[in-house]
């Protein structure tokens, strides 16, 4: 019996699991892909030739020869089942649309949406790098004390759409500037543009989750005794960043997959020949030779990225996971005292409040476009609706549904988060289809509704979070203060309820909110695909598509319901650290101020000794516990 046990240790040491896992999970999505002109109910016949040709006439003996051609008769098992034997072989089967192989025209795909994601990740690098640069500074000569909350710039950033970036991109810098090639890919001039569009709002993100870490890095012993011995503060920064490095490595990896395969709204606005526009347009039209190609190279592209993350996290804190030497990055702190929420709060309350009394689909030819004024205080659109109407009216249906996406996904995120051998797989796996993708399968299982578009974003919503989740957690169970715990007899149900989650849980939901613009644009933009509402409906997403081939001339249309968004992202972010009317401070009624009970006594200060860096850093985390 000892031996049976002993094997199965070994075994799932060894990584065989999860490979299973992994390999189960791969062909249930490239078998679900192969399905779904039969999920979906439609003729694949009938897609097939709009692709091909939308003005030819789909008669009966079109139709037929198309099946024929393609062996549609055969079945999808039969289909899958010559896909595979034909992979095996280096062969990824013939376009349904265009009739030449695949590979030829997915390999030049997948290297450009790979460069284009280099680009996006040096961007994005520098971005991180000036969003953390003050907490940097002040951490590193220990006056983390004066910094004051902050991010509503981060904030914006983060929550305004790839798409929209892009378009200003284009239109500014690109045509009334000139400065730049704003169509095409030629060369390394046209990379500028993309990256900016794709890496400013994922270096916000990254930058806000790396910024929420330094503050514990700069409290251990470790920074401690380095500012007390003169370690200079650039070498004490540099230390920081590599002890919370290995907490965001996960992200970046998912970071790097949704860069290559999910930016195809960029690649669609700079005309640029990626991996993820030719997976939309296979997927639209049903092309499955391709689709499932392009699917499988998302997947085993993630899978390289998150087994590249874990090999770096081992390299940078490996032997500290091991000897359970590292210290909380998590401490339990009161909310400082803000207001910002409230002001945020309060501007988008006023905002929703006024415009919904309007009618948001009364159409007016005669204003159309018009610039804002008393009557349209946020002008009008090209039909001459109201914008206000419309943003206030969008945020109703677009605001409810995103909050309960991300309360869901919160929820499966720290749960799965929880169990690494089983969520692990399953993210790189989820991480890899792109959201409209997602949106058509469960189109096609549950069929075209008003929560398809949710049930869609949820499914691979909950993958960032269950992923910053399981390398919190890897860092929290090799802490010196849980290792004490354990040694004094706490069980397994005391230290997830009463240690690993209160300290898990606090950085993963400021995540959550973070994302939450993310979610709300996401659901919006399946809705704008035909996966979920309809026009003349106006979500937000619909309001900015429909909106964008307007934006020079009157940008009103595009900058209001973007400048909306923005301000539910600041509201998300500065939410996230509590929000608390500050204090009065009352005077004392005489001369002789306070009673001296409350007057704290002030330690002498010992010559030689650097006062600030031992009055700003609060106790060690065992000392607290």
């Amino acid at each position: 019996m000892n031996g049976a046990a002993t094997a199965l240790r070994a075994l799932a040491r060894s990584g065989a699991p999860a490979l299973l896992w992994r390999t189960v999970l791969v062909a249930c999505l490239v078998c679900g892909i192969g399905l779904l002109p039969w999920l979906s109910r439609t003729d694949p016949a009938l897609t097939v030739l709009r692709a091909r040709s939308a003005d030819r006439d789909p008669d009966p003996e079109t139709l037929r020869a198309i099946r024929d051609q393609l062996g549609l008769d055969d079945g999808p098992l039969m289909l899958l089942g010559r896909w595979l034997g034909g992979l095996l072989h280096g062969d990824a089967g013939t376009s349904w649309v265009s009739g030449g192989p695949v590979l030829p025209g997915l390999v030049p795909a997948l290297g450009v949406s790979v460069l284009l994601m280099a680009g996006a990740l040096a961007v994005a690098a520098a971005t991180a790098a000036a969003v953390c640069a003050r907490t940097l500074r002040l951490g590193a000569r220990g006056r983390l004390a004066d910094r004051r909350p902050g991010g509503t710039a981060t904030a914006v950033l983060a929550a305004l759409p790839e798409f929209l970036v892009a378009s200003v991109l284009v239109s500014v810098i690109g045509v009334q500037l000139g400065w730049l090639p704003a169509l095409g890919w030629y060369g390394p001039q046209w990379m500028v543009l993309p990256s900016l569009a794709v890496g400013l709002p994922a270096g916000a993100v990254l930058g806000r989750m790396l910024d929420d870490l330094l503050p514990g890095a700069f409290a251990e012993p470790w920074a401690v005794a380095a500012a007390a011995r003169g370690v200079p503060p650039k070498s004490v920064a540099r230390q920081a960043v590599r002890r919370c490095v290995p907490g965001l490595l996960p992200n970046l990896a998912l970071f790097v997959v949704g860069l290559t395969g999910g930016s195809v709204a960029v690649e669609q606005i700079f005309d640029i020949p990626g991996i993820g526009r030719l997976t939309l347009h296979a997927a639209l039209s049903q092309d499955l030779p391709v689709l499932q190609t392009g699917t499988l190279a998302l997947v085993l592209l993630a899978a390289t990225a998150g087994a590249l993350a874990r090999v770096t996290a081992r390299l940078l804190i490996g032997p500290a996971l091991r000897d359970g030497a590292l210290q909380s990055l998590h401490r339990p702190r009161p909310p400082a005292p803000r207001t910002l929420p409230l002001l945020y709060a309060g501007l988008l309350v006023a905002v929703v409040g006024f415009g919904l009394p309007r009618d948001p689909i009364a159409l007016d030819p005669l204003a159309r476009l018009r610039a804002p004024s008393p009557e349209h205080p946020f002008g009008t659109d090209a039909l001459g609706r109201d914008v206000l109407a419309r943003v206030s009216h969008g945020a109703l249906t677009t605001l409810g549904t995103a909050l309960a996406v991300s309360a869901a996904a919160l929820a499966v995120g720290l749960l799965l988060g929880l169990l690494p051998r089983l969520s692990g797989p399953l993210v790189d796996t989820l991480s890899a289809v792109p959201p409209v993708l997602a949106g058509l399968l469960v189109t096609g299982i549950l069929g075209s509704g008003s929560w398809t578009p949710a049930f869609a974003v949820a499914v691979v919503a909950w993958s960032p979070l269950a992923a910053h989740t399981s390398a919190l957690l890897r860092q929290e169970r090799a802490t010196t203060h849980l290792t004490a715990t354990r040694a004094l007899g706490a069980g397994r149900w005391y230290l997830l309820v009463r240690e690993l989650l209160p300290a898990v849980a606090p950085p993963v939901a400021r995540h959550s909110l973070l994302r939450l613009p993310g979610i709300a644009l996401s659901l919006a933009a399946l809705g704008f695909l035909g996966l979920g509402a309809q026009p003349p409906s106006p979500d937000w997403g619909l309001l900015l598509a429909e909106n964008q081939p307007y934006a020079e001339r009157a940008p009103w249309a595009v900058l209001f319901p973007a400048a909306v968004l923005a301000l539910l992202g600041a509201l998300a972010v500065t939410a996230a650290g509590g929000a608390r009317l500050p204090r009065r401070r009352t005077r004392p009624a005489g001369p002789a101020g306070p009673p001296a009970d409350r007057a704290a006594p002030v330690p002498p200060r010992r010559p030689g000794r650097p006062t600030s860096d031992l009055t700003s850093v609060s106790a060690s985390p065992t000392e607290e516990r």
